[in-house]
C-alpha cells in the first residue's frame, strides 16, 4: 500500500504539471487530455501489477501454503488487461505429496497455464470481433496501443463453446407462434485445412457453406405508437453451419426453446415462414403441428420469373396465377405453366418457367397459406433479418472462412443478438462439469464465513461484526485473500 501511494502521489505531481502546461497554452487541450489519460492508464496497469504481486507474496509468507507447497522459483508475467499488458513477479511452488509445479496465484485466480489475456479483455475482444473483424477485435483488447493479434482472436473464436439456454421458472401463454428460417452463402478459404476444396465440374471450387438461421417470435408490433416500422416480438434466434444429420440438431433446439418457454398447450398454431428449402422441410417432422406458410419473398419472385417476358400482360398473368393457387386448383395451373412457357422463344427461357412453376407446386399447402391470408398470418421477415445477422458479418464483403469458423461466428451473432452477455461466455469456457456428489460440498467464501461466524455466536456477534467493521481495508483484504489460500 506505501508503494501505491508514492505511485499516486508520483501521477499527481505529474497531473499537476499538464494542468500548469494546459493553463500557459490552452489550445493545446488535446495534448492535455492525452496526458492525463497516460497517467490514469499508467496507475491502473501499476495497480494491478501490484495487487497482484502483494497477493503472491502472501501466499509465500503463509504458513498454510508451507504444509503442502515449497517455494521453487519466481518467474515474471505478462497479461494483457482493459488497461494494457501488466507486468508482474509470481511465484512456482511444487507440491510435496505428487511433486507436480504449480503457480498458486494462477490457481486462485483462475488464470490457465499459458493464458496471457484477462477474462475482461477477452470479451471486449468478442464484443468487438462479433461486430466488425478479427483485427478490430484484437485492437479493442485494451485501452492502450498493446494488441492482441487476428491468430489469437480467431484462436479464441474457433475454441469457444457456447451454454445451453437456461429454463425460466414459468412458461408463457400465447396465442400463435411464429418460426421464420433462412440461410446465408458463406465463401470457405478452406473446409478443415487449407487446400482441401474440392473442384467442380465447371471447375470451380466448392467453396461455399450454409450458415442457417432460425428465430421463434410472437408476433409483431410498431416500433412506437407513430411509427410506421415495425418489430419483432421478444425474437430468439439460433444461427451456425448445420450439414445433413446436424439439421436434427438445430430443429431439436428450436423445439427445446419452445417447449421451455411456452405453454404449448394452449397454442393455437405456430407458422413457419420459409422458403421451402430442403433443410427447412426436415423442421416440420421435428416439431409437432407445425402449419407452413411461404414466404412473400420467394413466392414473388418466382411468379415474376414465369411472367417476366410477357411485358405488358405480366400483371394479369400473375394475378391469374395466384387466383389459381387461391381457388386450389393444382392442375388448371400446372396447364397455365405450360401456356405462359409458350409464349417464351428461348429454351432455357421455358426451361426456367417450367422450374419456376414447381417450385410453386412442391409448396403448394404452404403458397396457399400465404395467398389465402389467414388472419394470423405474418409477413416473413427473413431475407432482411439474413442480412442483418448474418451477411452483415459473414458474406456482404468479401471474406474467407474456415467451416469451424463460420459456424462459431454464426453461433456468436445469435449469441449477441439474443443479448448474451460476453464475460459471462468466457468465463464458461472454464467451466468443468460437475461431478458426481460434487455438488454437496459446500465451500464458504470469506464473507460467508464471516457472516456464518456472526449468527453463530449469537449476541457475541454484536461484538465480533464491531471488530469486523473496526478492521482496516488493507487488514480485511488480506482475511479475505488468506480464506482462498486455505483450499489450496
Amino acid at each position: 500500500m506505501d508503494s501505491i501511494k508514492q505511485v499516486w502521489e508520483k501521477v499527481e505531481e505529474n497531473l499537476i504539471k499538464s494542468r500548469e502546461d494546459f493553463a500557459k497554452d490552452p489550445s493545446k487541450m488535446a495534448e492535455f487530455e492525452r496526458s492525463v489519460h497516460k497517467e490514469f492508464n499508467d496507475l491502473e496497469r501499476y495497480f494491478i501489477a501490484q495487487t497482484f504481486e502483494d497477493w503472491d507474496n502472501q501466499i509465500r509468507g503463509s504458513l498454510k501454503r508451507l504444509e503442502n507447497w515449497v517455494v521453487v522459483r519466481r518467474d515474471k508475467k505478462e497479461l494483457v488487461t482493459m488497461s494494457g499488458t501488466v507486468i508482474f513477479n509470481k511465484t512456482l511452488f511444487k507440491n510435496k505429496k505428487d511433486g507436480h509445479s504449480e503457480y498458486l496465484l494462477d490457481k486462485i485466480l483462475g488464470i490457465r497455464s499459458h493464458e496471457r489475456i484477462t477474462d475482461a479483455s477477452k470479451a471486449q475482444i468478442l464484443e468487438e470481433a462479433v461486430q466488425t473483424s478479427y483485427r478490430r477485435g484484437g485492437d479493442a483488447a485494451c485501452i492502450s496501443e498493446d494488441k492482441v493479434s487476428k491468430e489469437a482472436v480467431k484462436d479464441i473464436l474457433h475454441h469457444l463453446r457456447f451454454p445451453n439456454e437456461e429454463k425460466p421458472t414459468s412458461k408463457k401463454v400465447v396465442d400463435y407462434l411464429y418460426i421464420d428460417a433462412d440461410e446465408d452463402h458463406i465463401s470457405l478459404q478452406f473446409k478443415d485445412k487449407k487446400g482441401d476444396l474440392e473442384i467442380g465440374e465447371n471447375h470451380w471450387k466448392n467453396n461455399c457453406v450454409l450458415g442457417k438461421i432460425v428465430y421463434v417470435y410472437e408476433g409483431i408490433e410498431p416500433e412506437s405508437p407513430k411509427n410506421k416500422r415495425h418489430r419483432l416480438v421478444n425474437p430468439h434466434y439460433f444461427c451456425g453451419v448445420y450439414d445433413g444429420n446436424d439439421n436434427a440438431k438445430l430443429w431439436d433446439a428450436v423445439y427445446s426453446y419452445i417447449c421451455d418457454n411456452y405453454d404449448i398447450s394452449k397454442i393455437v398454431k405456430i407458422y413457419l415462414n420459409a422458403d421451402g428449402g430442403s433443410w427447412i422441410k426436415g423442421g416440420y417432422s421435428r416439431i409437432h403441428g407445425i402449419t407452413t406458410v411461404l414466404d412473400e419473398f420467394h413466392m414473388q419472385k418466382y411468379l415474376l420469373k414465369m411472367t417476366g417476358h410477357l411485358l405488358d400482360s405480366a400483371d394479369d398473368a400473375r394475378s391469374k396465377l395466384t387466383g389459381l393457387i387461391y381457388k386450389d386448383e393444382k392442375a388448371k395451373f400446372r396447364k397455365e405453366v405450360e401456356n405462359i412457357a409458350g409464349y417464351a422463344e428461348a429454351e432455357s427461357k421455358q426451361k426456367k418457367i417450367r422450374e419456376a412453376g414447381e417450385y410453386i407446386l412442391n409448396n403448394w399447402d404452404a403458397a396457399r397459406v400465404r395467398v389465402c391470408g389467414e388472419e394470423a398470418v405474418k409477413g416473413c421477415s427473413a431475407e432482411g433479418h439474413v442480412s442483418h445477422i448474418l451477411s452483415d458479418r459473414m458474406s456482404s464483403r468479401p471474406r474467407g472462412w474456415s467451416r469451424i469458423g463460420a459456424d462459431k461466428m454464426c453461433h456468436l451473432r445469435a449469441y449477441y443478438k439474443n443479448g448474451g452477455d460476453m464475460l459471462e461466455l468466457v468465463r464458461y469456457q472454464k467451466e468443468e462439469p460437475v461431478a458426481a456428489g460434487a455438488e454437496c460440498e459446500q465451500i464458504l467464501s470469506s464473507s460467508a464465513m464471516l457472516h456464518s461466524e456472526s449468527n453463530t455466536h449469537g449476541l457475541v456477534g454484536k461484538y465480533y461484526e464491531h471488530m469486523n467493521h473496526s478492521l482496516s481495508l488493507q487488514t480485511k483484504e488480506k482475511i479475505y485473500f488468506n480464506s482462498q489460500i486455505w483450499l489450496l
